[in-house]
């Protein structure tokens, strides 16, 4: 057996366990892992970002974008906290994300080293790492590593996806063990989980009593490659499909039988045919609040009347927001397609349900154009978007900001294949999109990569912009301005009719903003500020074509930016607030089903 350091039994195993990147940035707490990097027997190439944050989030788009998970290492104290909000990303939207963080010397522990946190517990960090990841380990020998690595490529591979977090103390990455290094493959499940027939059998029956089905796909759907079976199922049987944030791409949007997608700021045809539904049938969704309208009946789902087949591959899910008429624990893809597996081969006729749904989009699209295809300037948060698609290839990935952005792209931009749309969907972190959007387009070379955010969310981590050269990983960064959180700002006037801390301003109240072009241009990138309604289209299309890191800033209307809100979002209304407004709130929060 090989006598190897901490640091390099990490480094062969990664590389042996076909990690195509490491990111983050090597501090103090991690230079004996780092360093073996360097050996021959473990080179993998390493990202060096500019905040630690920025690596767990560009681990979190490579993810997203491929089904292959990379790591991030940082150093101990603020650089591991700063993977925190990271983290917290990739755990709730169920991705796979290796986090090393150094730690102590475990001879040092508890006397105040450097950076540790030590007043509630020697080295408390792995605590703050806790609530974040899937499962955490805290090595203490060297020889525990190949072991315990090939459990956190388990814990993150299987069942739910997720993050996991591993600190290794700075004396276990240099002190030298015999040790032999695991084999991944022997060491993780073969084939995916099937569902019990009974309960297949069961799902059928609803379905085939169904006069108003509905498919409601979320990021489960994308991540088990479920796609195509739902698919098959909608077609046979005759059903719309509707999609959450993260379910967005799991199925063509030019297809008929696509609704649109639902929740808060989904789509009105998304609302109207899932809470009219009499079943619906959720593959890898857990009804989140924004996805779901804050449960109120009658807005984007009505559970019941309408009956639940509830599929997904964490019993946790399973009944947690609403009661499932079926709950079946196994693979998406799996399960669907046994379900499809189960119906009559004749193919089901809905023809009066789907003349309904042709006309709500039809309606849709007419409102959607308004905003879509105006030429008013600055611009609306639709209409760069509607250019954007115009000048991108159909499979291009696009990668979405939080706030009006999220929302925006979501009703506006259409998207035709897995993976090709990445957004933080249940954290919504603001910093997030620049990064993953380097990670993705790493993970995917052959594919045009797109980042479309707000200033305020560019401006959390616009120093990554740097990646997509030094790392020759180029992305469109679509920057729209309309300096400030206008998001924010829409939810305080509407709730309170002020604002506090939203816009971007001088002393003397004007409006106050970066020069993003030049901005961009002083990182190398070639950059633009769009100049009028008539520049939009032609200077996306240059920024597309020129297959280099490219940056557009696109001033957009303050007072025009954001989404529609068709469903409606629980945030309850200041006891001061006597109008209309509060009675409504409770009017609609009695409807709440969650309950």
């Amino acid at each position: 057996m090989p006598v190897l350091t901490g640091g390099q039994i990490v480094a062969r195993t990664l590389r042996n366990y076909g990690v195509d990147y490491v990111a983050g940035i090597p501090g103090h707490g991690i230079w004996s892992l780092t360093d073996a990097f360097l050996d021959e027997e473990a080179k993998i190439p390493f990202v060096q970002t500019f905040h630690e944050q920025s690596a767990v989030h560009l681990a979190d788009g490579y993810y997203r974008a491929t089904g292959r998970p990379i790591a991030a290492v940082t150093s101990i104290g603020a650089g591991a906290s700063n993977t925190v909000i990271g983290m917290g990303t990739a755990f709730t939207d169920s991705t796979s994300v290796l986090v090393i963080t150094g730690g102590p010397p475990t001879h040092m522990r508890g006397h105040g080293l450097l950076q540790e946190l030590d007043r509630y517990t020697a080295n408390d960090f792995p605590k703050v790492a806790e609530a974040v990841s899937k499962r955490h380990w805290v090595v203490t020998r060297a020889e525990e590593l190949p072991f315990v690595l090939h459990r956190c490529f388990n814990s993150m591979l299987t069942g739910r996806p997720g993050p996991v977090h591993l600190e290794v103390p700075m004396d276990v990455q240099a002190e030298a063990a015999d040790v032999q290094l695991h084999d991944l493959e022997r060491r993780l499940p073969v084939g995916r989980q099937h569902p019990d027939p009974a309960a297949v059998e069961r799902a059928a029956a609803v379905l085939r009593a169904a006069r108003r089905p509905v498919i409601v796909v979320g990021g489960g759907t994308v991540t088990s490659e479920a796609g195509d079976a739902v698919r098959a199922l909608a077609e046979h049987w005759q059903i719309p499909v509707v999609t959450t944030w993260n379910g967005k791409s799991a199925f063509p949007e030019d297809h008929e039988l696509f609704a649109g997608s639902v929740g808060q700021t989904g789509t009105i045809v998304g609302n109207a045919i899932a809470s009219s539904a009499d079943v619906v049938v959720s593959v890898g969704c857990r009804f989140t609040d924004w996805s779901a309208s804050s449960y109120a009946q009658g807005v984007s789902f009505s559970i019941p009347p309408a009956k639940l087949i509830h599929i997904d591959i964490d019993p946790h899910e399973i009944g947690k927001n609403y009661p499932a008429e079926v709950g079946i624990v196994a693979d998406a893809q799996r399960t669907v397609s046994a379900i499809a597996d189960s119906l009559p081969s004749a193919r089901a006729e809905r023809g009066e349900y789907l003349a309904e749904l042709a006309e709500h989009k039809r309606k849709w699209e007419e409102q959607l154009a308004g905003r879509r295809d105006s030429d008013r300037f600055p611009f609306t948060s639709q209409r760069p978007l509607g250019a954007l698609r115009s000048v991108l290839p159909r499979d291009s990935i696009i990668v979405a900001g939080s706030g009006n952005t999220q929302g925006a792209v979501k009703q506006t931009f259409p998207v035709f294949e897995p993976r090709t749309h990445l957004t933080s969907g249940g954290f919504s972190s603001m910093g997030w999109a620049v990064p993953a959007a380097v990670g993705a387009k790493l993970g995917r070379p052959d594919r045009t990569v797109a980042c479309v955010l707000g200033d305020g969310d560019f401006l959390m981590t616009a120093q990554e912009i740097a990646l997509s050269i030094t790392m020759d990983a180029p992305v469109v960064f679509v920057v729209q301005n309309n300096a400030g959180y206008m998001s924010i700002r829409g939810g305080q006037r509407k709730q309170t009719s002020r604002h506090i801390g939203t816009e971007f301003s001088r002393p003397d109240g004007s409006p106050y903003s970066p020069d993003f072009a030049a901005l961009g241009a002083s990182f190398g990138i070639e950059s633009w500020r769009v100049p009028d309604a008539g520049s939009l289209e032609p200077i996306l299309r240059k920024a597309v074509q020129s297959g280099e890191p490219a940056l557009v800033e696109v001033p957009t209307d303050r007072d025009a930016a954001g989404p529609w809100v068709p469903g409606w979002w629980d945030f309850p209304v200041p006891a001061y607030i006597t109008d209309e407004r509060q009675d409504e709130y409770h009017r609609t929060r009695a409807t709440e089903q969650h309950l």
